[in-house]
């Protein structure tokens, strides 16, 4: 008996012991269930299947550092085929994988800064400026404990802002009368989308739903903010637009409002990315926050200096790669997952993701491909509060497995993945939670460049990192998941009474997951030079709403279900004017997303940015400048001589891109042409019949830079078959029509579509206009310029075709070097007015209009 005891007890002990080392393979009953850290309540669909109330921690690799042995700043990774990894992993991580799993519900924390806007404006109670306090039944008054305060100018190295202030507080009122408040009405330089981030200080009576109202050109969306976690840095609510100016219209409000009793504290509130402002080695690195590594954001937000700068100032680039891991732990000490950690600020953040690109060549022009990396040898035995290191080897292999899957299905391809490497490397050691590094491809390799430079790639790689976490998550606590759906499809306006039209659209179906079906829609609203609304959510594929006469109305809209949203249509439009008997309808054909122009011979290899920049989803600052050197023979080489070094003449620039929203530039023209109905639609309604174009006075053809460039992994062209013969049957019905598009006729070349474009749009090719530095187009009695190089504004046509007037027609516009631009054709059997430049590339909104006008004044009159 007593050996049969002796060797359950050993049993029991060594059982014991291995638990200890290896740790639980899931969280098992720790779950986070209580008031996230922030919520969008003014959100139209319930999440309940997503990622709601999952904290995570994600960045984008490098940045921006100061070198002490070289005494300047400089790339942690060398310039290769337009980009550095420094910049090309954000155009993944900012763009899609952080959208995507916010819109699944979490809440992302990114110790890099994720605000493009190059633009800062902070109001703090401190200064007074643009800060307003209101005290009713609860009086405002200042904390016990220092806050943010902001001086002008540089800081200095371990400067923290945070500790150099004060900061308000109010007892919270659960009664919805005699609210207390603060406005912080800034004073934005430049109209444009601004992140927002609000500082307050958690206390012992904090509540978990302090409301803050963000006020945003002519919208307000509520959020309430769990102060109990989280204080004494920068809180991110969300990215919204905003007019140039100080207006009410332009604010952020904080009331004492609760369902608790407790205080409510307030401090700054942040308005835009900025310029990175920390000085190093007596100078700031001259680059927007952005572009800088996570060191210098980690001190602008407050991080104690033991995590800001592990090697005390003396090795910036260790320093930014620890941080990450370590400014997580700092926030998710005290939490739930990480109990042990008692200085930290109890945000409960469970996982956290690295995004890197690798280096590495192959010859054979095949890919380098996808690497996970994680750690479990080295460290903590544990992590968090009793977790296997094993579950971070899980998730690893789950994104590796997952994105060779996604893209293989996607663009049928054999994509490459190398494994996991289970390794000591700081950003996959330091976090007290699951992590994982993913080496997405190899920026040093162009047959991986090429592809991951395509924006439906990012697209894809990102949804497929975003699917993992999601199921990853509900495998580590046990519960159901659903994928968020695609978005919508065959998108159209019409009118179903004089007053009223009737929004239309298709769900998306992914081959790929098959609970990523739609539930319901949210349908968002803009109104004239309002900003869009929150929306509304609907149960089935239509809308229907009555305008006001004379206003233009902006429309898009998202799928739902349980897991999340997803991202939105393009932007239609409609217009109703009081007594008008005719409608135009605008098509919208340009969808295209793309690379530059690829370079793949024998000999050279690159992408040719003059030839064709490409066209991102939106604006991107990926780029650092044109290449140089397209020599293969120089494959795997570094600096001036490697094939693919260039220049760095776009560091820094937010280049535009597709925003697909370029229809409501038309309808703000057709607003000013006449009296006249507007709607719209997706060019795929035109080409599957769904829309009868015969019942429309005018069609306003919108076909932007689209064409079928020969490298994108999506097919785009111009003028699809099935469009041809919609617009055909058009014509010969004595229709009108005005097209504009860079590349309508270069995209033609076959002998049937060159008769097409001869028989219908009266013209013919005359080769490539090349002189964009020259963008002044005359005629109809002005000169006017048109965008025709890569800007932060607008995108721009590039390099687009010269045209000639065939048959009767004849030229209206010419480039400046006196090439045609402009085809007009009126005859008994139709009318066609062709731009070979996209109407909306024109610069100036007044000119604009008056082009419009003069077209569809000669398009109209008999």
């Amino acid at each position: 008996m007593k050996i049969k005891l002796l060797c359950t007890a050993l049993a029991a002990l060594s059982f014991m012991n291995t638990y200890a080392q290896t740790g639980k393979p899931t969280w098992g009953k720790t779950n986070y269930d209580d008031a996230p850290w922030v919520k969008n309540v003014s959100r139209p669909n319930e999440i309940t299947e997503g990622l709601q109330n999952r904290h995570l921690s994600l960045w984008s690799s490098h940045g921006r550092y100061y070198d002490a042995k070289k005494g300047g700043w400089k790339w942690q990774r060398p310039t290769l085929f337009c980009t550095t990894e420094d910049l090309y992993t954000q155009t993944i991580v900012l763009p899609y994988l952080i959208p995507m799993l916010e819109k699944a519900g979490a809440i992302v924390f990114t110790p890099r800064e994720r605000d493009w806007q190059k633009n800062e404006v902070i109001v703090d109670n401190d200064n007074r400026s643009n800060y307003k306090e209101e005290s009713l039944k609860k009086k405002w008054e200042s904390t016990s404990t220092p806050g943010f305060a902001l001086h002008y100018g540089t800081y200095r190295d371990g400067e923290n802002p945070f500790t150099a202030g004060t900061a308000r507080q109010v007892k919270a009122r659960k009664r919805k009368s005699k609210i207390s408040s603060v406005v912080y009405q800034p004073t934005i330089p430049e109209s444009g989308r601004y992140a927002v981030y609000v500082s307050y200080q958690t206390q012992k009576k904090s509540v978990d739903d302090a409301e803050y109202i963000v006020f945003h050109k002519g919208q307000e969306t509520h959020f309430r903010v769990n102060q109990r976690m989280g204080g004494g840095t920068w809180v991110y609510l969300g990215t919204f637009d905003f007019d140039k100016g100080n207006s009410i219209n332009n604010s952020v409000v904080l009331t004492n409002h609760s369902s608790h009793r407790g205080v409510v504290t307030t401090d700054a509130v942040r308005f835009g990315g900025g310029m990175g402002n920390i000085v190093r080695g007596g100078t700031v690195s001259g680059l927007p926050r952005f572009l800088e590594g996570a060191r210098y954001s980690a001190q602008w937000a407050g991080a104690p200096w033991n995590v800001v700068s592990k090697s005390n100032g003396s090795n910036d680039y260790n320093d930014d790669i620890n941080c990450r891991s370590l400014m997580t732990n700092w926030l998710a000490g005290g939490s739930c997952y990480l109990p042990s950690k008692k200085d930290g600020k109890k945000v409960p953040i469970e996982l956290t993701l690295a995004v890197h690109s690798d280096a590495g060549v192959k010859a054979d022009g095949s890919f380098v491909g996808t690497l996970g990396i994680c750690t479990t040898q080295e460290g903590n035995s544990t992590l968090g509060n009793g977790l296997s290191r094993k579950a971070s080897k899980a998730f690893a292999e789950q994104l590796v497995a997952n994105v060779k899957k996604d893209l293989d299905r996607t663009f049928r391809m054999n994509w490459t993945t190398r494994s996991v490497w289970d390794r000591n490397y700081s950003e996959t050691r330091m976090p007290e939670v699951p992590s994982a590094i993913i080496e997405t491809l190899s920026h040093q390799n162009f047959p991986d460049i090429k592809l991951g430079q395509d924006p439906n790639f990012k697209f894809t790689f990102a949804r497929s990192i975003y699917k993992t976490i999601l199921k990853y998550e509900a495998h580590m606590h046990g519960k159901r998941y659903t994928v968020q759906p695609l978005a919508p499809n065959s998108f159209k306006i019409e009118y179903v009474s004089s007053k009223k039209v009737r929004l239309q659209w298709k769900p998306t179906t992914d081959a790929n997951e098959t609970t990523a079906t739609p539930t319901s829609y949210n349908v968002y609203v803009a109104i004239g030079s309002q900003g869009f609304d929150n929306g509304v959510n609907v149960r089935n594929p239509h809308y229907e709403m009555e305008l006001q006469s004379g206003v233009v109305y902006n429309f898009k809209v998202t799928a739902c279900n349980r897991g999340g949203e997803s991202f939105p249509t393009e932007t239609l439009s409609a217009l109703r004017n009081e007594g008008a008997n005719k409608t135009i309808l605008i098509v919208n054909a340009f969808y295209r997303l793309s690379s530059p122009a690829v370079v793949n011979t024998g000999s050279e290899q690159g992408f040719d940015f003059e030839a064709d920049p490409g066209l991102s989803y939106g604006p991107v600052a990926g780029w650092s400048g044109r290449q140089a050197n397209f020599n293969k023979a120089m494959m795997g080489k570094e600096g001036p001589n490697a094939l693919g070094y260039g220049g760095e003449e776009l560091v820094g620039k937010v280049i535009a891109g597709n925003d697909l929203n370029y229809v409501k530039e038309h309808a703000e023209a057709l607003r000013h042409a006449g009296r006249y109905n507007v709607v719209s639609c997706s060019s795929k309604t035109v080409e599957n019949g769904e829309v009868n174009l015969s019942k429309y006075a005018l069609i306003d053809l919108l076909l932007g830079n689209e064409k079928n460039d020969g490298y994108s992994l999506y097919y785009y062209k111009t003028f699809k078959p099935a469009l041809r013969q919609q617009v055909t049957k058009y014509l010969n019905g004595r229709g009108k029509l005005f097209v504009s598009g860079s590349y309508l006729a270069s995209d033609m070349q076959g002998s049937d579509e060159q008769d097409w474009l001869r028989n219908n749009l009266k013209i013919m090719y005359d080769g490539a206009n090349t002189d964009n530095y020259n963008p002044i187009v005359s005629g109809m009695g002005m000169s006017f310029d048109v965008y025709r190089t890569v800007n932060e504004q607008h995108y721009g046509a590039y390099t687009p075709d010269n045209i000639l007037p065939a048959d009767n027609a004849f030229s209206v516009l010419t480039y400046s070097d006196g090439h045609t631009a402009g085809v007009a054709y009126k005859g008994t059997d139709n009318c066609v007015f062709t731009l070979s430049f996209p109407f909306e590339c024109i610069k100036d909104a007044a000119t604009r209009n008056s082009i419009m006008k003069g077209i569809v004044s000669y398009m109209m009159s008999k």
